[in-house]
């Protein structure tokens, strides 16, 4: 019984995050943490490493379908990853020395206050109009939103990849499909990176959960990166501001009833 209350635990996590990422470049923390914590009693630190390692496959195979697609910034995306990087180390080591009670709550009212945002006021920019900033730049603003962004990342292990696509749209002007492939593609390395450091601190999860974690996140991601690189702009916002909302309306119940 409990080896069946796991499964389907970590297949509704997988389920949850995987969409996230292939939609939004969510990290799966904001839906495996909250799951693993409530239903599994688990660690949040600890479950924090499983939902950070789920996202490497998750976010690769997503950056390869819209690279695939000519979706993916990787020039610029490069750059910015270089500090998220060094900055997810960071947030890592300082999230494993304060409360556990601490971490996530931030992620999730994120989640749910950018899901309306893609309702209520959609991202239309066209890949032609992201050449108007220059090249100098959008390497310096990538450089300083990278810094935020990499603690954010490694300190709850969620909302690095929320921030991004904030920052990607909002800042630097990129059209949405562009925006969630080249987050996912900094996700991947900043993910792995944060997986690394705190099963480092924390040591190694249990097997079982983490690997069908990583298996059912990495089935939906793939699932919804298709979807989304066929879709309409306009269907796409719609799509991805529903999927976040209800994933920080679900997150947010798991919580009140914990």
């Amino acid at each position: 019984m409990e080896v069946l209350i796991t499964i389907i635990v970590t297949f509704f996590a997988g389920m949850g995050a995987g969409l996230g990422t292939g939609f939004a470049g969510m990290s799966a923390a904001a839906v495996i943490t909250p799951m693993l914590v409530t239903f599994l009693h688990m660690d949040p630190y600890m479950a924090v490493g499983i939902a950070l390692s789920s996202d490497v496959l998750a976010s690769a195979i997503s950056a390869w379908t819209y690279g695939k697609h000519k979706n993916l910034d990787i020039r610029n995306g490069l750059i910015m990853m270089a500090s998220v990087l060094v900055f997810t180390v960071v947030g890592s080591y300082v999230s494993s020395l304060v409360p556990s009670t601490t971490m996530g709550n931030f992620s999730v009212f994120m989640t749910l206050l950018l899901g309306i945002k893609f309702i209520v006021r959609p991202v239309m920019t066209t890949k032609e109009a992201m050449t108007d900033i220059s090249a100098k730049n959008r390497a310096l603003q990538s450089v300083v939103c990278g810094v935020a962004i990499g603690f954010i990342c490694g300190f709850i292990g969620a909302g690095g990849g929320m921030m991004m696509l904030l920052i990607l749209t909002s800042v630097l002007g990129y059209e949405l499909k562009t925006a969630v492939g080249t987050s996912v593609f900094i996700m991947t390395f900043t993910a792995l990176t944060g997986a690394v450091s705190h099963f480092t601190i924390g040591g190694m999860p249990d097997p079982f959960i983490w690997i069908a974690c990583i298996l059912f996140t990495l089935l939906w991601a793939r699932i919804a990166a298709v979807f989304a690189n066929k879709a309409t702009p306009k269907t796409l916002n719609r799509a991805t501001g529903i999927v976040l909302v209800v994933l920080g309306v679900v997150v947010l119940s798991f919580s009140a009833f914990a």
